[in-house]
């Protein structure tokens, strides 16, 4: 079933008599996830986060908790993304044991994971939980009977080690390097008597030698290397502990509650000292709050979490897993969404054990814009916007080193303004193992991997991006501060690096499509991603732009060429490029219109030329980063999208049904589940500037309740059943109010005040939003008009059928009501 309307057309109008927001028949915690047996290693861990550090949690030897520490930005000497360290908490014997009775539960609701063993005298009940507002992790222990427990840091990076073979892959911008690839140690501080304190200091860095390969200058370039002197590592404390020695604490006395903290911190200071002194610091500033504050205002963060944007499938196949994946994956980028570095596509901070090694990922520290993007993009519909700001200040935090490459590269050909590489560093670099350690001409700005040698449309798409979350949230300083500064320099460098054919179109020569076609001639994602990006450039607030920008923006936006097309079987398709060969990847660059740049679509009127095009698209795949089944949601390929999208939520190859992979990337891979995320919401709402479509691809045989954000702050709230709509929030503003049911009864024209209007309009409502107005549309209208004191004994209503007062028994109260449009 498909609805669209134009925003500032028409609104649907919906009658509902529910005086305060509807509490939603399946919750957060119907997706919950239950164990009755521990786990055997860190490969069946259940994971944690605050936005900023993370644990992985499983129980070992019937009576020791453990988990692994890990934060967003701990950035090692080789710009690798580490572990901050491993955590041992040993309870009294068998008190973890599953022979008697063992629960334990992955809580949606309040964040946190709760152990229940035991039972009588040995009864023991763990919560562990990281604070959404404080940098530490909770260990919450209470036991029927008084216990004593140890915590300890169990270090594995414990001297200098060279990274050889396959291992060297962690380090993926180091590979091939002529010099040895070492990780240092971490420093355990001892002389403690009632804390753990241990961190782990850059005292070198590849910064230095990674501008050197590429040709910049790093004694006269902007910035400062951001790896030298990064210290990140964290402190154990508790009220009742005491030091056995530097790595393990012990309670001083028995207790039938303990409560251990991990404090952690992340800082480039000058001396190891001033880092100790900041962690310090943050402890005391932790503390000053009650602990009971603290887990008060979690359970309410992440209920507020919960509640925010949900879709809750029921009904049909596999439905109860799709709503899982969705809202467990929305949760693990909670968990990692708000730190000081974006989401890492190869396993976020979740990675677990490789041959004994915690910190090994495929891939290493470098960001692939391809695979970063899956996270965010999902953000929008559920309006995680805060959760964003990470990708975005990365991007602008490199951008002028970004424009002095490319004058470094091209100014003497007059090229203005930036790009961004498709594999880059955290700092905005090529990966040296990228680039080429031997580059013949490290200035050209032609890197030896061809893969990514001119990939550059990330930065069109992250611009995308932040169009996309201005339409949504009506932020003009985020216009300002962050949109403009970016998009003025990625439009600026395509407008001045590429000639002019002799029609005056830009020619993109030499260029190629994704990593999959090496050599191409206008390639479309550049070509669409540029009309789009234009066209919505052009669209903002005139208060917001320039004469002058505005002017440059309508003439690229005429220089461009035609988004590139090709027959098949004597129709007219989207081609990856103009001209297009050498292919060695897998991506469909031809359908890069259709997302994510929303050129074809529903709703749009070369919509057949998208379906044709995705029917003879290059490559048919779907997990891992594969973005298939978005595409199919966004062309309103109903049964194909359900298909794909209940494939990836099936594939966890995890005990955590919430992790997947390793896939193309490593484990758990943020592609996958985000992919089939994206897909889901697309299925159920569209929003393109203030044209939004419902249930464009949503099948018949799947319920749906649903909480989404659109544009300009709008929260569409319902319930689909039985293909047809049960009831929608009309004001959209994700409340249930009785400013609602006044301003349906305006709209059908009637007044509430005066109980007079036109109630043929009134009679006319259709109710189920399905095209007809049936007797149970007639029932549901009385039955509004009664709890909402109306006097209907004037309204000549058919006799109901025993249909339409099923119906009403149905709906109880709720109706929905589209208003019949002149």
């Amino acid at each position: 079933m498909r609805n669209h309307v134009w925003l500032f057309v028409a609104v649907a109008t919906i009658i509902c008599v529910v005086p305060h927001q509807l509490p939603a028949a399946g919750g957060a915690a119907d997706y919950n996830v239950v164990w009755n047996s521990p786990s055997t290693n860190s490969n069946g861990s259940m994971p944690l986060g605050n936005g900023d550090i993370g644990v992985n949690v499983w129980v070992e030897n019937n009576r020791d908790l453990v988990f692994y520490l890990s934060k967003t930005d701990a950035w090692d000497e080789n710009g690798c993304l580490l572990k901050l360290g491993k955590v041992r908490v040993r309870l009294p014997e068998d008190a973890l044991s599953s022979s008697v009775a063992y629960r334990q539960e992955f809580r949606l609701q309040d964040g946190t994971i709760r152990i229940d063993a035991g039972q009588g005298n040995a009864a023991t009940a763990v919560t562990l939980w990281a604070d959404p507002h404080n940098p530490t992790v909770h260990v919450d222990v209470q036991r029927a009977t008084a216990f004593n427990a140890d915590v300890g840091f169990e270090p594995w990076r414990t001297s200098r080690r060279e990274l050889t073979g396959g291992e060297l892959h962690m380090a993926y911008g180091e590979m091939g390097s002529p010099d040895p690839v070492y990780i240092e140690p971490d420093t355990v501080v001892g002389g403690h008597t009632d804390r753990i304190l241990w961190f782990h200091r850059t005292a070198a860095s590849v910064w230095t030698k990674n501008l050197q390969v590429q040709g910049l200058d790093p004694n006269d370039t902007v910035g400062t290397d951001v790896l030298m002197h990064n210290t990140f590592g964290a402190a154990i404390s508790g009220a009742n502990l005491q030091n056995i020695d530097s790595t393990t604490l012990r309670t001083s006395q028995a207790a039938t509650r303990q409560v251990f903290s991990v404090h952690a911190l992340t800082a480039r200071t000058d001396t190891a000292q001033q880092w100790i002194d900041q962690l310090d610091q943050r402890i005391v500033q932790t503390e000053s709050v009650p602990y009971a504050q603290r887990k008060t205002a979690n359970d309410q963060w992440w209920n507020n979490f919960a509640n925010q944007s949900y879709i809750r499938v029921t009904g049909g196949p596999n439905a109860e897993v799709v709503s899982r994946g969705h809202a467990l994956q929305r949760t693990i980028n909670a968990f990692s969404g708000q730190g000081g570095s974006p989401i890492k596509f190869n396993g976020s901070i979740f990675t677990v054990d490789y041959n004994g090694n915690p910190d090994y990922r495929r891939w290493g520290g470098p960001y692939w814009f391809q695979n970063t993007r899956f996270p965010y993009w999902s953000m929008l519909q559920s309006g995680d916007f805060q959760q964003m700001q990470p990708l975005f200040d990365m991007y602008l935090r490199n951008l002028d080193l970004a424009k002095e490459r490319v004058q470094t590269y091209h100014g003497q050909q007059g090229t203005q303004g930036a790009y961004f590489p498709e594999t880059m560093t955290h700092w905005g670099t090529y990966a040296s193992s990228n680039y080429g350690w031997n580059n013949p001409d490290p200035q050209s700005g032609v890197s030896e991997n061809q893969y990514i040698r001119r990939y550059w449309q990330g930065g069109i798409e992250v611009t995308a991006m932040m169009l996309q979350y201005y339409d949504y949230t009506g932020d003009r300083q985020f216009v300002r501060e962050k949109l403009l500064p970016l998009a003025t320099e990625i439009v600026a460098f395509y407008d001045t690096h590429y000639p002019r054919d002799a029609a005056g179109k830009i020619r993109f020569e030499p260029a190629q499509a994704l990593e999959t076609w090496w050599t191409a001639v206008n390639p479309l994602p550049e070509v669409a991603g540029l009309h789009y990006v234009l066209d919505k450039l052009l669209r903002l607030p005139e208060a917001e732009t320039t004469a002058q920008q505005r002017d440059q923006w309508a003439r690229m936006k005429s220089e461009l060429p035609d988004i590139p097309t090709r027959t098949v079987g004597g129709k007219q398709i989207f081609a990856p490029g103009q001209e297009y060969s050498n292919k060695r990847n897998c991506e469909n660059a031809e359908l890069y219109g259709v997302f994510p740049y929303l050129i074809s679509g529903v709703g749009k009127d070369n919509l057949q030329m998208g379906i044709d095009t995705f029917n003879n698209r290059t490559e048919r795949r779907n997990g891992s980063w594969h973005q298939d089944s978005i595409q199919a949601a966004m062309l309103g390929r109903t049964g194909t999208a359900q298909s794909l999208v209940t494939q990836n939520f099936l594939a966890s190859s995890s005990r955590f049904p919430g992790f997947y992979g390793p896939n193309n990337d490593w484990t758990p891979d943020q592609c996958h589940p985000n992919v089939a995320s994206i897909a889901l919401q697309r299925m159920l709402i569209q929003v393109d500037g203030e044209q939004v479509e419902f249930f464009p691809a949503w099948p018949t045989d799947w319920d749906v309740e649903f909480r989404q954000f659109g544009p300009n702050g709008m929260i569409f709230m319902g319930d689909y059943e039985n293909g047809a709509v049960k009831w929608m929030d009309p004001t959209a503003d994700g409340l249930l109010s009785q400013a609602d049911y006044q301003l349906v009864m305006a709209n059908l024209g009637y007044d509430n005040q005066s109980n007079e209007g036109d109630l043929a309009s009134l009679l006319l409502g259709d109710v189920n939003f399905d095209g007809r107005v049936t007797d149970a549309d007639h029932v549901a209208l009385f039955a509004a008009a009664v709890e909402l004191g109306i006097d209907p004994s004037g309204w000549q209503i058919p006799e109901p059928s025993t249909l339409a007062l099923l119906a009403t028994g149905l709906l109880g109260p709720l109706c929905y009501v589209r208003r019949k449009r002149k």
